[in-house]
């Protein structure tokens, strides 16, 4: 195993680090940031001068303060660094359960101090439960803010080193432990950007543990530890259900299923595990009456109304599917907590020599070098989170089945549009007509358009034409002209806004048109942005096949730089556009290496079944990581187990083995195969 190097980011001498800590702590809300480490180092040959550097981490043994202090201990020799000696560190790890910050100062040769720091910056003494806590969180947050290329807070901290903090089947009999003891408060961790209010089965605790037993495949110790807390609450039905269902015991699945909502037939938690369950197996007609209920269960909710809308489109049902989606409650994104430190005076980012690989080298062409179009930065999409993410990638799963111009046109059937509006000079409907949430749950047809509302032609796109902010389309495709239509406006509320009452006076000649307009439903601003951000990916999409083709036809080479690669790869992914995506990631990676485009290749190949194509990219990614202070992924290592899951592991080494990349870099990725190893994972038997 190579020696790993450690980042190095220079204190100011006017901003101490650790103090900033302290002050941020009232404000974090979620899990806690990456545990912070700060040594103080002077030189040989002065008593005097000092200097402060830290770095971030995650993944360490924080169940004691003796563990913390060892971690401190690795640091005291630096091979990078032979003029300076370390005379002190301090370990800072966040404990979520009881909102203070678990503090281990070490003196260089000498003592040992542990205590903790509460929001108000008050020190306290450190008890067992405290450390109970913090080994805990400190598990959930390696999982958490492990790095996956989705480009994430944890992606823009500088200098984190990863670790696994689970390694052996008696760390993870620990880790359960833990977590057995401290389940019922778990509430207390917050949870996903999804979940309006954490509670007994949605937080952060159990949405760590079903990921860790989804990577590690370790199902029958999460059935074991849902069992035994089931028998304290029968909610916890819906949590042993998932991994029975991940675990392919699907049998058992149902049948606890079943019993769960014969006792608790109102719980959300577990309609939601059986509507899903159903409809992934083709049976949308038994999941469309289970996800109602669970809308009625938990109306404030975004996963129960999210299900409903996920439903309808897998009944082809795009009018109730739209205003489904529109009655989706909408939440904030929250971001992962994070380090909000200054800038450091001095950066050091040591390459461990093992690491040297040409083709994990992302220093070639990097991102900075040529300017990306702006039309290709301002694509808004690549952006969403939390809610706002998933409702987008329901309506582009919509537009992938039909297409955008059916898309407008069903549209303007269920929402007022703009212009029929203006033309009506009457209130915006509400009153008597039914709203849309009681439409999706009921299933009534919804009246067809009075005509006013179909979808406005896009007008051409000539050179002389300018986009919605003023901006010309991108380099070299001002002379096309998109196939995509420009959405017509329709009239918007703000989510829980009140509407005027409708007054239709019965004598008007246009009273039949007005009841038809009656019953459209108002589309919430929220959504109707959508619809636009989706029109520019479709337009900007459009603009690049066509300007490919074109390029190609006369056998011209297509540029772009590789940032506007890595861009277009995620724009045909989002619109479902795999193999397109793949080109584009392909076109990038020629360039330079890029994770997220790797990433991207990488799902390619598992989706054709080339596993030799998988472990090429896994090789290269893992390589990557290591270079910048990461040893441990888990969904690489996900990716792995089921590599041997279906090869097993001796074909897997020999294919690691045949690789035409230096030892050391095999190593890394042989090092995750021996995880797999000592979990007795499926494939490792041989």
């Amino acid at each position: 195993m190579p020696q790993p190097a450690v980042p190095e980011l220079f204190e100011d001498d006017s901003h101490s680090v650790v103090e900033i800590r302290t002050d941020s702590l009232q404000g974090l809300r979620e899990l806690g940031p990456p545990d912070l480490v700060h040594l103080v180092k002077q030189p040989n040959k002065s008593t005097t001068r000092q200097v402060g550097v830290y770095h971030h981490v995650t993944g360490i043994d924080a169940s004691s303060s003796a563990s913390l202090a060892a971690y401190i201990n690795t640091l005291t020799y630096t091979p990078t660094d032979k003029i300076n000696r370390v005379t002190s560190g301090l370990y800072c790890c966040y404990n979520a359960f009881s909102r203070v910050d678990m503090r281990v100062q070490v003196q260089i040769p000498g003592t040992v101090e542990s205590y903790c720091v509460d929001e108000r910056g008050n020190k306290l003494e450190a008890t067992e439960e405290h450390w109970l806590e913090t080994y805990l969180c400190s598990v959930l947050r390696a999982y958490s803010y492990a790095d996956n290329g989705s480009g994430d807070t944890i992606k823009r901290i500088i200098g984190v080193r990863r670790f696994n903090p689970i390694t052996s089947t008696e760390q993870e009999q620990r880790f359960l432990d833990a977590a057995e003891k401290l389940f019922f408060n778990g509430w207390q961790l917050g949870s996903d950007p999804e979940i309006q209010v954490p509670n007994l089965v949605s937080n952060h605790l159990t949405s760590g543990l079903l990921h860790y037993i989804r990577i590690t495949g370790r199902f029958a110790s999460g059935i074991n530890l849902f069992q035994k807390l089931r028998e304290k609450d029968p909610e916890i039905s819906s949590l042993l259900a998932r991994v029975y269902i991940a675990g392919d015991e699907e049998v058992k699945a149902i049948t606890l299923l079943h019993e769960a909502i014969e006792e608790l037939p109102m719980d959300y938690s577990l309609l939601d595990c059986q509507a899903e369950f159903c409809n992934r197996k083709g049976r949308s007609e038994l999941a469309l009456e289970i996800a109602k209920r669970g809308v009625v269960s938990a109306p404030s909710e975004f996963g129960t109304w999210a299900r409903l809308a996920e439903i309808y489109v897998a009944q082809e049902n795009w009018e109730l599917a739209l205003l489904t989606l529109n009655s989706c409650p909408m939440f904030t994104y929250q971001d992962k907590d994070a380090p909000r430190l200054p800038e450091p005076s001095r950066i050091s980012l040591p390459l461990a020599p093992e690491t040297l690989c040409d083709e994990i080298d992302d220093a070639g062409a990097t991102p900075g070098d040529q300017e990306v179009h702006p039309t290709l930065r301002r694509l808004a999409a690549g952006n969403y989170k939390g809610t706002f993410h998933k409702a987008y990638m329901l309506l582009t799963e919509i537009t992938k089945k039909i297409g955008w111009d059916q898309l407008l046109k069903i549209r303007s059937q269920v929402f007022v549009m703009e212009e029929e509006y203006r033309n009506e000079r009457q209130p915006v409907p509400s009153g008597k007509s039914q709203n849309a949430s009681t439409i999706a749950l009921r299933g009534t047809d919804t009246p067809k358009p009075n005509g006013h509302g179909e979808p406005e032609p896009l007008p051409s796109t000539s050179s002389s034409e300018e986009g919605e902010d003023g901006e010309e389309p991108p380099a070299a495709a001002s002379h096309l002209e998109p196939d995509v239509s420009k959405p017509s406006s329709s009239v918007t509320v703000r989510s829980g806004a009140e509407t005027p009452q409708p007054q239709p006076p019965s004598s008007d000649p246009t009273h039949q048109q007005y009841v038809q307009f009656q019953h459209k439903r108002l589309c919430e601003r929220w959504l109707d942005n959508l619809f636009m951000v989706l029109y520019e990916d479709l337009r900007i999409y459009t603009i690049w096949r066509t300007e490919a083709a074109q390029y190609k036809q006369q056998q011209l080479a297509y540029k772009k730089n590789s940032e506007e690669w890595e861009i277009l790869g995620e724009l045909a992914e989002r619109l479902h556009h795999p193999d397109e995506a793949v080109e584009a990631w392909q076109a990038c990676l020629s360039m330079r290496f890029s994770p997220k485009a790797m990433r991207g290749v990488l799902r390619l190949y598992e989706r054709h079944g080339d596993n030799r194509g998988v472990l090429g990219a896994l090789i290269r990614l893992i390589a990557w990581q290591y270079r910048w202070y990461s040893e441990f992924s888990p969904d690489l290592y996900y990716a792995i187990r089921k590599l041997i899951e279906d090869d097993g592991a001796v074909k897997v080494r020999s294919i690691i083995q045949a690789t035409s990349l230096p030892q050391h870099i095999l190593d890394l990725t042989h090092q995750y195969a021996g995880l797999c190893a000592a979990f007795r994972s499926d494939g490792t038997e041989g």
